[in-house]
């Protein structure tokens, strides 16, 4: 077991390290250039860099530092540490990497640096960290304003990241930031096949304690084991029901793999996710902002 941890942590290593390789590339390469801003913060360090000049590495970090502090409770420890050197290793790559314009065409420089982004991010995600930037602040406005979904939490402070991207750089050039943040979203999409703020899975197995022991310990999730009964065999066993959050999807997969290599697991989309563990149903009354921490 040991043996298999340690090279799947060496996997890991290496996928964030390409990742996060190609991030700064698409950065240095075809945004930075050409004074295109594609949303995160990143995309925020780029449009101070094009007005002033300001290093897109070390304002990225002294932008995302404090998110990470903020949020360092809400994350577990291994995913925490994972995310702040993967974040701090883009910054460095950022600013010790050349700018180059390979090309003047904007149109092109958005298409290849979208595309290049979305998979160097979701090399990252399937390597099981973060870098950190728009989600992080998403997650703490979630706590926050617990009526309102992740997801439009996120599409808001994107969008705010576009309109001052509008207001200083020009509309035309934010338009192809646009693009570039579509296409590089839509690639990540693809890439993770499945990994949404929430995902539900149902796992048949013949060792549901073993697996229910192992992601309540190492994914550090809740776990409910339903009776079943299976129609055609007559046998009656304990089905897993577990939901997950974003990033979560491969490991719980892994995991199950390795316990139950014939395990058979069902996974759903979930819109929205409430209770311990992610969002709350609704604030407490009279209680205004303040909310128990999950």
């Amino acid at each position: 077991m040991k043996g298999i941890s340690w090279k799947q942590e060496l996997k890991d290593a290496a996928l964030v390290l390409a990742g996060l390789a190609l991030m700064a590339l698409s950065f240095n390469l075809f945004f930075v250039p050409n004074a295109i801003a594609p949303g995160g913060i990143t995309g925020l360090a780029t449009i101070f860099y094009v007005l002033w000049g300001w290093p897109v590495g070390l304002v990225s970090a002294l932008l995302n530092v404090p998110l990470f502090l903020i949020s360092w409770k809400h994350m577990g420890r291994t995913f925490a540490v994972r995310s702040l050197v993967a974040m701090l290793l883009l910054s460095l790559l950022l600013d010790l990497l050349p700018v180059v314009n390979l090309t003047g065409d904007m149109l092109l420089s958005s298409a290849m640096g979208g595309v290049i982004l979305g998979v160097g991010l979701g090399l990252v995600v399937l390597g099981n960290a973060s870098t950190g930037g728009t989600d992080l602040a998403a997650a703490m406005l979630s706590r926050l304003f617990p009526h309102i979904s992740f997801g439009w939490l996120l599409l808001l402070i994107e969008c705010s990241i576009v309109l001052v991207s509008v207001f200083s750089l020009g509309a035309e050039v934010t338009l192809y930031a646009v693009v570039a943040l579509v296409i590089s979203s839509r690639l990540i999409d693809t890439m993770q096949a499945g990994v949404q703020e929430g995902r539900l899975f149902f796992v048949v197995s013949e060792k549901p304690e073993e697996i229910s022991k192992a992601i309540l310990e190492r994914l550090e999730r809740g776990v409910t084991l339903l009776d079943g009964y299976g129609a055609y065999s007559g046998q009656r066993r304990q089905i897993v029901f577990c939901v997950v959050s974003r990033g979560q999807v491969l490991p719980f997969k892994r995991l199950v793999h390795e316990l139950d290599p014939f395990a058979f697991v069902v996974l759903a989309n979930v819109s929205e996710a409430m209770g311990e563990g992610f969002n709350h149903i609704l604030p407490p009354p009279g209680s205004g902002m303040k909310k128990r921490d999950v």
